[in-house]
């Protein structure tokens, strides 16, 4: 397969330049298992496993290969079996916080040209989570649309679209019920050769489904969700990227209980809210209304964001979402931003510790 229907670019190319002249191959990860990867290269498919150097130079979890990532690779023809060097640079990736105590981000699909974030038609249905995927998304350097699915169930079906148009903002709204491949068609534009596209949504809202539907056979374990509060269970297990029939790249993941924010690292402590202000340019363009520049939005004179929410053109609820996240997102800037030097501090202590113990050899 030619690297361009993988996602390849001009951008890639020069990255990977010095290491086309030391002899090396490149690839693209489909499928990450801890120390194992699998690839997909202009040579097929190869299993790669970490140089140790890489692993021992890798800091943190972000520093590991993910699914999407471009990597440089010592490829044995013979047993097609591969030795990733480095990580080519990435452009954009859907990141959240990882889960535990380590202020480390975890990757979910690196690379990505497009994000369907799905979105069920039934008990799933939650403008708020759909606000907080659209913050992420944005953050990742993709383009976010947003799927609708399970349209068959729903009997408020313009309601609901309405509702998520007003949320939405620049991001495009498609309604479908993969499960009987209805209104499939209206994907067709997102799934060109050689783009590459990532499906996000909480379990049970049929990622797996549309997977399949889009491959043509069963590729992913499909199963009911329960009838009382359309709530499903994991049936797939992890983030791999497919190849569809019409040479787009499919990345399918895990449905995601929990998705607390995620700094990239285009922003500063005192800009927190970027992609944030992007997903609610309607509460920013109003707060360039208000009389007094030092508005909070609650009882002030003159808040044009209290007049918005008093006519019923903003919600209290979107209000609420919007500076919840600002507050999260600003917690976490200061979390990665203590990390980040404690980080410099124990790496220039251990470059020290190296130099005296030199000098004294």
């Amino acid at each position: 397969m030619q690297l361009k229907n993988l996602g390849w670019s001009e951008s890639f190319a020069h990255s990977f330049a010095p290491y086309a002249k030391q002899g090396y191959c490149v690839g693209r990860v489909a499928v990450a298992h801890r120390s194992q990867y699998q690839l997909y290269t202009e040579r097929g498919d190869c299993s790669a496993t970490l140089t140790g150097k890489f692993r021992h130079q890798a800091e943190k979890s972000e520093d590991f290969p993910a699914v999407g990532d471009w990597v440089v690779i010592h490829l044995e023809t013979a047993t097609h079996q591969a030795l990733i060097q480095a990580i080519l640079p990435r452009q954009g990736q859907f990141s959240r916080q990882a889960a535990g105590t380590k202020n480390e981000a975890q990757i979910i699909a690196a690379n990505i040209n497009t994000l369907f974030l799905m979105s069920g038609l039934d008990h799933d249905f939650n403008l708020r989570r759909i606000e907080r995927y659209l913050v992420m998304a944005w953050q990742s350097g993709a383009t976010p649309t947003i799927i609708l699915n399970k349209a068959d169930l729903c009997e408020d079906l313009e309601d609901k679209i309405v509702a998520v148009g007003k949320i939405a903002i620049a991001a495009p709204i498609l309604t479908l019920s993969a499960l009987y491949q209805n209104n499939l068609e209206a994907l067709t534009p997102y799934l060109q050769p050689g783009k590459t596209i990532a499906l996000l949504g909480s379990s049970g809202v049929g990622k797996s489904t549309l997977t399949n539907k889009l491959i043509g056979h069963d590729v992913q374990i499909t199963q009911a969700v329960r009838a009382d509060d359309s709530r499903g269970r994991h049936t797939t297990t992890h983030r791999e990227m497919l190849k569809l029939p019409s040479g787009a790249l499919l990345i399918d993941t895990p449905g995601m209980r929990e998705l607390p924010l995620w700094s990239n690292n285009n922003r500063t402590a005192e800009q927190p809210t970027d992609t944030i202000g992007e997903t609610f340019s309607d509460i920013e363009n109003l707060a360039q209304q208000c009389r007094f520049r030092n508005c909070q939005h609650s009882s002030e004179p003159g808040c044009a964001i209290q007049a918005a929410i008093e006519s019923g053109t903003l919600s209290t609820k979107r209000l609420n979402s919007y500076q919840k996240l600002q507050r999260e997102q600003a917690y976490q800037n200061r979390r990665q931003d203590k990390q980040a030097n404690s980080n410099a501090k124990a790496r220039w202590k251990h470059i020290t510790q190296m130099v005296r113990q030199q000098r004294q050899d």
